[in-house]
């Protein structure tokens, strides 16, 4: 049996998977069970593209139900502690790399935007940073080589 990895969330970002999952089950259900009533009136169902088509969607539907609860059920809260002076899930760090600056927010794998800050615990920065303090220097192993980035602030 394969052991899963937790998806750390933030409570926001669990509230917005279940509303999700939510909607899908009733509105979501209800409007391809209305397709599939439909097709089914237009008559022989082996010929009938708009038949095949709606249970395309319910396969679709169905599936990304069974991700998002796949999710959820193994997902944890992202508890953001103040004073414990090392870099966790949901830490806010600034890091400088020469003489740029840059800040970066450690979330879980689904809520990663690194164009906006939010990096991964499971990149190879989010990696490099886990556990470490301010003062230290990270190394982290990137395609262009070795980049080397210094905790300034952890929040």
């Amino acid at each position: 049996m394969a052991t899963q990895n937790k998806n750390y969330l933030t409570k926001e970002r669990r509230d917005a998977i279940a509303a999700e999952v939510a909607q899908l089950k009733t509105e979501g259900r209800k409007a391809v069970a209305e397709r599939l009533k439909q097709a089914k009136d237009l008559g022989d169902l082996s010929e009938n593209s708009e038949y095949q088509e709606a249970r395309e969607e319910q396969s679709r539907l169905e599936a990304r139900i069974n991700e998002l609860e796949d999710i959820l059920r193994n997902s944890a809260i992202i508890k953001k502690e103040n004073g414990s002076g090392a870099v966790r899930i949901g830490s806010v760090v600034k890091v400088k790399k020469g003489s740029h600056v840059a800040t970066y927010t450690i979330v879980g794998s689904n809520e990663a935007k690194p164009l906006q800050g939010l990096i991964s615990n499971e990149s190879p920065i989010g990696k490099a940073l886990l556990g470490k303090k301010v003062g230290e220097v990270v190394q982290v192993n990137a395609p262009s080589g070795i980049v080397k980035y210094e905790i300034v602030e952890i929040g």
